[in-house]
């Protein structure tokens, strides 16, 4: 049987650099972001006519951070409340035979800055560094399919818990959207409202979760049947923040 190997046309700038607190599909939260920046050798606008036509592309990835883990049979879908095991082929799990996903985002812009093509993307699911392996455009009318049956995922899953900030974590989200992250209120309270924290928890023993955004540390809480968000600190000596702009 012949092998392949395929090289990288690009790779995801994205704020999640954890895998924790990742939208578990895409297009959940529309205002996570990422940039798709080319490799040199595929940046010509020559190869993206046309593209900003679509309003949204399927993207072909590598699961980068976990693909040295090998592959499961059987895994536990956080949408059967991760206890119930199915085949790994009837789910989305990255421990796959081959590590491979594919998102569908939605085009933003398609942009050149400093000579390289970059993709200004929304609604993304995907860990910073993501390696990618093609560009698709989306085509409604054969790849949305209304009458699909959906299996143990039959619809959008529903948010759980209000979010709420105190007032120290508040004002912290306040300065940083002054200072670099404008929309962060706004991201971090639709991220947690899917509750990323494991299925598997109990919701009755309090605990406290973390979850990084670029250089920031997210701390929150469920705490009287709502999710409470702590803290917003910077981590120190670190400058992961990729702008949309140059």
């Amino acid at each position: 049987m012949p092998s392949f190997t395929f090289k990288p046309i690009g790779h995801i700038h994205s704020c999640f650099k954890e895998k924790f607190g990742i939208p578990r599909q895409p297009g959940l939260v529309r205002e996570a972001t990422a940039i798709l920046e080319m490799a040199p050798e595929f940046s010509t606008m020559e190869a993206f006519r046309g593209l900003t036509e679509f309003s949204h592309i399927w993207l072909l990835f590598v699961f980068h951070g976990t693909s040295g883990q090998g592959w499961k049979p059987t895994v536990r879908p956080p949408r059967l409340g991760g206890n119930v095991r199915v085949g790994v082929f009837a789910s989305r799990s990255p421990f796959r035979p081959n590590a491979i996903g594919q998102s569908v985002l939605e085009l933003i812009e398609v942009q050149s800055v400093k000579g390289r093509i970059q993709l200004l993307l929304g609604g993304i699911d995907l860990l910073d560094g993501t390696p990618v392996l093609d560009i698709k455009p989306y085509l409604p009318y054969v790849d949305a399919i209304s009458e699909a049956e959906n299996g143990y995922a039959p619809s959008r899953p529903e948010t759980r818990w209000p979010v709420y900030f105190t007032s120290e974590s508040e004002q912290s989200c306040r300065q940083a959207e002054l200072d670099l992250y404008p929309g962060l209120k706004a991201l971090i309270t639709n991220l947690l409202s899917l509750d990323p924290r494991p299925r598997y928890r109990d919701d009755k023993t309090p605990q406290n979760y973390g979850m990084r955004l670029w250089d920031l540390n997210i701390k929150f809480r469920l705490r009287d049947g709502k999710i409470e968000v702590t803290s917003i600190r910077t981590i120190p000596n670190e400058n992961c923040r990729i702008s949309n702009k140059e």
